[in-house]
């Protein structure tokens, strides 16, 4: 019998404060308390004392950067571009001085000239990188800032108007799922009515597929994952249409009875893997290229009960039916 959402041990295991993001994230996202809640106050203060967060934030340099104070974005996993994105998805906040001096540095060398955010800056904003990073720095409390806020206008501007958004000029992908999580991330209540437009139109774009019909069938689109990077999986699907559309629109079924096959008896989910799990070209690619492949990055071990995946899982069925 898979235990519901109320089980003791599942929510004692979430909410151990000795890993506070989980604990924060859990309270916030799964069990609905507000930010003045007191518990929810205090596992935001422990964030950057102990845990992941932490620990992150020990290898973070003077400067604001970690591993190179020239490339912001590479070595791909383990530079500023990706524990950036990691400690916004952890809870952290720009009232910490040190996010703030990172945060600024990013915005700083990744603005683009067309209103976006690139590797490097340069005149065009490249789609994952403007959506990551927007959407973290609105994480981090940078939604007034005016770069996130022209962010967000280059993704309405460069929107398929058939729903969705083409990364590397590829066309309308699953993949390119960047852009919905900014709109995610952003408070609906500054949403224009042409980010509305967007997103529903780029909602119903993952509906009309069922969140996993492309091609073939991809066999890392059916694993979990984290950090998701720039990376697709069903659960990243979920978390984002379950969000910004109906969350009780048939066209779910399919990837919610994935979801829920993978719970375990104790109510807990597997991290399947960590990136770059990726297979085909790409993989061929990355073999015979092997100065290229990307250090793999994880808070979590591969095959084990994982509290960010299973978080997230939990937070997807209370928006599907209330309880999980």
């Amino acid at each position: 019998m898979i235990p519901p959402v109320s089980d003791r041990a599942l929510f004692d295991w979430l909410l151990d404060p000795a890993q506070p993001s989980a604990r924060y994230l859990t309270l916030r996202d799964v069990l609905r308390r507000p930010e003045t809640d007191g518990e929810v106050r205090a596992a935001r203060r422990d964030l950057p004392r102990t845990g992941w967060a932490a620990e992150i934030l020990a290898q973070r340099r003077r400067g604001g950067w970690w591993v190179s104070p020239e490339r912001l974005y590479r070595p791909k996993y383990v530079s500023s571009n990706w524990m950036l994105l990691v400690l916004a998805d952890l809870g952290l906040r720009r009232e910490l001085p040190a996010v703030e001096r990172s945060a600024e540095l990013w915005i700083d060398r990744f603005a683009s000239a067309d209103g976006g955010f690139g590797t490097n800056g340069g005149r065009h904003g490249h789609l994952c990188v403007v959506g990551n990073t927007a959407r973290a720095l609105i994480q981090f409390g940078y939604a007034d800032h005016p770069r996130v806020r022209s962010a967000l206008d280059w993704l309405v501007r460069n929107a398929s108007p058939l729903g969705g958004w083409s990364c590397f000029g590829s066309g309308r992908n699953l993949d390119s799922w960047e852009g919905l999580s900014a709109f995610a991330a952003y408070p609906r209540d500054r949403w224009t009515a042409p980010m509305q437009r967007v997103v529903d139109a780029g909602v119903e774009f993952y509906l009309e597929r069922e969140l996993h019909r492309q091609g073939d069938r991809y066999a890392p689109w059916y694993r979990t994952h984290y950090p998701r990077h720039y990376y697709y999986d069903l659960l990243v699907g979920l978390d984002l249409v379950t969000a910004l559309g109906d969350p009780r629109d048939r066209r779910l079924r399919t990837a919610l009875a994935w979801l829920r096959k993978r719970r375990r008896a104790d109510g807990r989910w597997n991290l399947d893997a960590i990136h770059p799990d990726v297979v085909g070209p790409i993989a061929d690619w990355l073999a015979a290229h092997p100065n290229q492949r990307p250090t793999p990055f994880s808070l979590e071990a591969v095959g084990r009960p994982s509290k960010m995946i299973t978080l997230t899982a939990l937070r997807v069925l209370a928006r599907v039916d209330g309880t999980a």
